[in-house]
């Protein structure tokens, strides 16, 4: 049995929100009690809408937020806590990259200075090693030797997050959070970007969670798909079974948008409303409110994700594969 690369079992993340400069603190969950796995080397792809949890979820992976219940491992072993020597060391083989390029950057440093900056944090290589690894890792991701001595400003969006990649990649890491990590691109560009992270992934075989709300590029780029709702999976599978035989409601209406190219969009689930305050969660499903199969059950008990066939799981007191509804 391979060991997950990384591993969370019942995260929650809670946070305060206060209505007013003195009002009541009122406990959102972000992320609640949530658990999943990445082996060494698979993609895995988080999706659902906006204020789902996913960025959460990626930091709580990473050890920087820190997780109020439940835990991660990496590689089997318990993550360290946050601040520490032995985080900050294991912080070299776990890397993130960010939605937005140029916020990522420090503008008064060269792109090779900071491709370089997690050698010289880690104090990984000799210098003389070191600029050789920058130089490789510009050519890795497709910037010319010339932009080295470039500032962020001076290079177009794509080929920032190009380097933000590259920095990513400089400590050799097993495990790489992107987080939107195209969205802020053309679509052009971001079909670039993607085919430069799969053909990475596969050179270096590197462990990724790949966070977006674009199903399209989701699809090019997992091997598994987690759907997310109100800080909860609700559903997960391959991503070649997930895209042709979604079984939640939510994962049907998200499936159902995605355009296929030379067909028209039929059949498409609309979903009516906008997604829940987090600080005032219906009850039961938390998705029962915009969900068209919503029964009295859906509205007083909390589905548990559970097997609902091989290597899938599903969170719907409806869905097939199960002979009853099963509450948690």
């Amino acid at each position: 049995m391979v060991t997950p690369l990384i591993e969370a079992k019942g995260l929650t993340r809670v946070y305060e929100m206060r209505r007013g400069l003195f009002g009541k603190a009122i406990p959102v969950r972000a992320v609640d009690d949530l658990s999943i796995k990445v082996l060494p080397g698979e993609t895995l792809g988080v999706v659902g809408e906006s204020g789902s949890g996913k960025s959460t979820l990626g930091r709580m992976l990473l050890g920087i937020d820190p997780a109020q219940a439940g835990a991660v491992t990496f590689e089997g072993h318990p993550m360290p806590a946050f601040g520490t020597a032995e985080w900050r060391a294991l912080r070299a083989r776990m890397q993130l990259v960010y939605q937005d390029p140029l916020a990522a950057l420090d503008r008064r440093l060269t792109i090779a200075t900071q491709i370089r900056e997690p050698l010289d944090i880690h104090n990984l290589l000799t210098k003389s090693q070191r600029d050789g690894r920058v130089q490789a890792l510009m050519a890795a991701v497709g910037l010319r030797p010339d932009q080295a001595d470039r500032y962020p400003h001076e290079l177009s969006g794509g080929q920032r997050q190009r380097a933000v990649i590259a920095r990513a990649l400089a400590s050799h890491p097993s495990l790489i959070v992107c987080d939107e990590p195209v969205s802020a691109l053309d679509v052009s560009i971001q079909a670039q970007v993607v085919n430069m992270l799969r053909d990475l992934q596969d050179e270096f075989q590197i462990g990724m969670v790949f966070i977006s709300h674009d199903l399209k590029v989701v699809r090019n780029v997992a091997d598994r798909v987690a759907v997310m709702y109100l800080g909860r999976i609700v559903e997960e599978a391959l991503s070649d079974v997930i895209f042709a035989s979604p079984r939640h409601p939510y994962t049907q209406a998200l499936v159902s948008s995605v355009p296929v190219p030379g067909q028209p969009l039929k059949g498409r689930m609309i979903l009516q409303g906008e997604p829940p305050n987090p600080a005032d969660r219906p009850s039961g499903c938390a998705f029962h409110p915009r969900c068209p199969l919503a029964t009295d059950i859906c509205r007083t008990s909390v589905p548990a994700l559970r097997t609902i066939g091989v290597g899938r799981s599903a969170a719907c007191h409806l869905v097939e594969g199960a002979t009853a509804p099963i509450a948690a």
